[in-house]
């Protein structure tokens, strides 16, 4: 991404306005470092099979800008990516928000088919254009004109990305390619980059969507292109995106005019190996701040195990069994079916030492995982908790203790790194919040001080939810819903500082699970407190008129939340197979 490029055409009227977030490119603040050898990660181009191979461009020249409309009405910027690579071609533009750096990326395709009559080629011309839209009675703050041309594929082929010009002119047919059908997948619109509309997407008007995969799990074949999808009004009907950089709802795939592109090889040789997923982890890993009121910190498995933790069979509950420091007895696959839980010491000091944690003994466990077809990796970094702590909630301008709502035992949580396997950068974090989360793109991330690549993360207090910026996030609407309050303090963990690889299904023997990483069953007990007994005490505290909003809140909260049922482990979570919230 370092090596974003704009080039302002000669009308730009940027020099009558303020500057733009985009107008700045995105850097990490640390140069990528030379990965360990291998085979092809970081190789710059990735062979999809069926004769596609693609490669990864971060450099563009402008050639349409708003200025107004999009996200926090600054407009959008549309780009196509040059220098396209000799005997590479485009496969689509590229186009972002102006309220964030520049920051990017489309992929570009080369057929190696080596078919002279390209009768079977990997890719081929399109035959024509369909205009789709254009800026030209808008009356808004514009660089010159813009048109967006749909390619019209041949038989057998189809579109991956639009054509922006600033011409009425119908782009060259040489302009762009399209792929061979076998090697694209369906695809959805995700995030809202640009609509007239001031601040949110109007899904009876013209918008502009960035595209990603339907089937994003870790052994889907699909690829994203980097590309968007322009819709008028008659095009899609069905979006209800958000303007908040969240996911948009998701477009039906047939109402969709482009698709993304699709990885039909068995080689995954583009995907870092033990060298270099230890040398990724060095570069990336995240520094997470413990707020400065936190009282139940992290630690490691095996200090948890030893310190006391106990195994519960159902129908033996009066002879719990100490744990192994690995796991090793503990039950192995099967699924959560009640038969089993973990639980605290028994002893009433032990069982307080442990809830609290050991900041200086805890560790952290990755799982490593192919995404998008093996054009990426995904690093998720797992911190376990034996204790989550009680939830706080603001209620207008009060602030209550919700007693035991919230407090659970064993508590797992996750950041996640998606890197890059054309060039081994960071480019997004996801960072989990209780039952869902949020990708951060690394130009939006805080980096530690002090040199390197190394992301900021901010653990909620007691609930330990992961933000990427410190303050008072409220999980509910109205200024009624539970606190989620983070703040930087002296506690801080290092996670590449000890931490262990528990899980690369691609290399086989290479990675040892341990034991516990395969029970299946809850790490805390199902606590039994009566829901409405706890809420008519809480009540008390409240004026009437906020007593049944709070109620409403309270029951709509995940099970995770109300920390009535123990967590299960990381394996046993949707984002193990599958990509994140």
């Amino acid at each position: 991404m370092g090596n974003c490029l704009t080039v302002s055409s000669a009308s730009d009227v940027s020099k009558k306005r303020k500057a733009l977030p985009i107008e700045s490119l995105f850097k990490l603040p640390a140069p990528v470092p030379i990965w360990p050898p291998g085979e092809g990660f970081a190789g710059g181009a990735i062979d999809l099979g069926g004769g596609l191979e693609v490669c990864q461009i971060s450099s563009f020249i402008k050639v349409w800008a708003t200025f107004e409309g999009g996200p926090d009405n600054q407009g959008a910027t549309f780009f196509e990516p040059s220098p396209v690579p000799e005997e590479f071609c485009m496969l689509g533009s590229y186009s972002q928000p102006n309220n964030m750096p520049l920051s990017g990326w489309v992929l570009a395709g080369k057929d190696n088919t080596n078919d002279p009559l390209s009768l079977g080629g990997a890719l081929k011309k399109p035959i024509d254009y369909t205009l789709v839209w254009s800026s030209e009675s808008l009356k808004i703050k514009q660089d010159k004109v813009g048109y967006f041309w749909l390619p019209t594929p041949p038989d057998g082929y189809k579109a991956v990305g639009h054509v922006i010009t600033n011409s009425p002119e119908k782009p060259s047919l040489d302009k762009i390619r399209c792929v061979r059908s076998d090697l694209t997948d369906s695809c959805e619109a995700d995030t809202w980059i640009w609509g007239p509309d001031d601040k949110e997407a109007n899904p009876n008007g013209f918008n502009v969507y960035s595209l990603e995969p339907n089937d994003r799990g870790a052994g889907a074949p699909a690829v994203s292109v980097g590309t968007f999808v322009a819709q008028n009004n008659n095009n899609n009907n069905n979006s209800n995106n958000n303007n908040n950089g969240g996911a948009a709802a998701a477009a039906a795939s047939s109402s969709l005019p482009l698709s993304c592109l699709k990885n039909i090889s068995s080689n995954l040789s583009s995907l870092p190996n033990l060298a270099q997923v230890h040398a990724l982890v060095q570069s990336y890993s995240p520094w997470v701040y413990l707020h400065p009121d936190e009282q139940y910190l992290p630690s490691s498995v095996s200090w948890f195990f030893q310190n006391g933790a106990l195994l519960y069979q159902q129908g033996e509950e009066s002879k719990p069994v100490n744990i192994d420091p690995t796991g090793s007895n503990l039950p192995q696959g099967g699924s959560n079916d009640g038969a089993y839980w973990l639980d605290l010491p028994l002893d009433a000091k032990a069982k307080e030492t442990v809830k609290k944690g050991d900041l200086q003994d805890s560790m952290t466990y990755m799982h490593i995982k192919p995404i998008l077809g093996a054009t990426f990796t995904d690093i998720a970094v797992w911190i376990f908790y034996p204790f989550n702590g009680p939830a706080k909630a603001k209620v207008e301008f009060i602030n209550i203790s919700l007693g035991k709502i919230g407090q659970h035992v064993g508590d797992w949580e996750h950041v996640t790194l998606r890197v890059s396997n054309f060039n081994g950068e960071l480019m997004n974090v996801f960072f989990s919040e209780h039952s869902s989360g949020t990708w951060v793109k690394a130009s939006e991330l805080e980096f530690q001080n002090g040199g390197g690549n190394h992301v900021v993360c901010y653990a909620s207090l007691h609930g330990h939810a992961f933000y990427p910026k410190p303050g008072l996030v409220l999980q509910g609407s109205g200024g009624i819903g539970i606190r989620n309050e983070t703040a930087k303090s002296k506690m801080v963990l290092d996670t590449g500082a000890r931490y262990l690889v528990v899980a690369a299904e691609y290399l086989g023997s290479a990675v040892v699970e341990p034991p516990w990483l395969n029970y299946y069953r809850e790490w805390g007990p199902k606590i039994s407190y009566d829901l409405a007994t706890e809420i008519k005490e809480i009540e008390k505290l409240l004026p009437g008129k906020l007593k049944s909003a709070f109620e409403k809140l309270v029951k709509s909260l995940p099970s995770e939340v109300l920390g009535e049922e123990g967590p299960t482990g990381p394996k046993m979570k949707k984002n193990w197979n599958g990509d994140e919230v």
